[in-house]
């Protein structure tokens, strides 16, 4: 079993190179974060380079922490399209398996890791908007798949049931 906190060497999605303009629009975004004015720098941002990774996090984070978690959902998941590509993953999370998250490690600890980030991230988004059975079959692909809970992922599902069994709700499956 692979250890997901192992990345001597690890490309990390912050080392792409990025342009210039494109790095003083997140630079000038976080400098007017809260404002439209921030959003419209990052759509911008986003518009020159829409699969550079840096621009999607800045995007992503900016509208979490704007609370605008179906925002945030779709980025999440355009940002798992745009890894998941990288790694050569299947078109879909539910299809990933250890040989595929095998054959992604050898192409990039760094960017495996960024992936299952996106998963876990991606669930508890999820899970935030009432959309458990997904929320829930995200973060269990998630534990499947870091055997050693390197990513946290089971905090998480004891937390989901641990509110399932206190209002006393089942989740359907995904």
């Amino acid at each position: 079993m692979m250890d997901l906190l192992d990345f001597e060497q690890a490309e990390l999605y912050f080392d792409e190179p990025l342009a210039p303009e494109i790095a003083d629009l997140i630079v000038s975004a976080a400098d007017k974060y809260g404002s439209e004015e921030a959003e419209g720098m990052l759509l911008r941002a986003s518009f020159m380079a829409p699969q550079h990774l840096m621009v999607l996090v800045a995007l992503y984070r900016y509208y979490f922490y704007q609370h605008r978690l179906e925002d945030a959902l779709l980025v999440g998941e355009s940002t798992m399209a745009v890894v998941g590509r990288r790694l050569e993953f299947p078109e879909t999370w539910r299809y990933l398996n250890e040989t595929s998250l095998g054959a992604g490690v050898m192409r990039s600890m760094g960017l495996v890791r960024f992936y299952l980030t996106v998963l876990k991230a991606t669930g508890y988004i999820n899970l935030r908007l009432g959309r458990f059975a997904v929320g829930r079959a995200m973060l269990e692909k998630l534990v499947e798949l870091d055997g050693h809970d390197r990513m946290g992922g089971k905090a998480l599902l004891e937390v989901l049931q641990q509110v399932l069994d206190d209002e006393g709700m089942v989740p359907r499956r995904a």
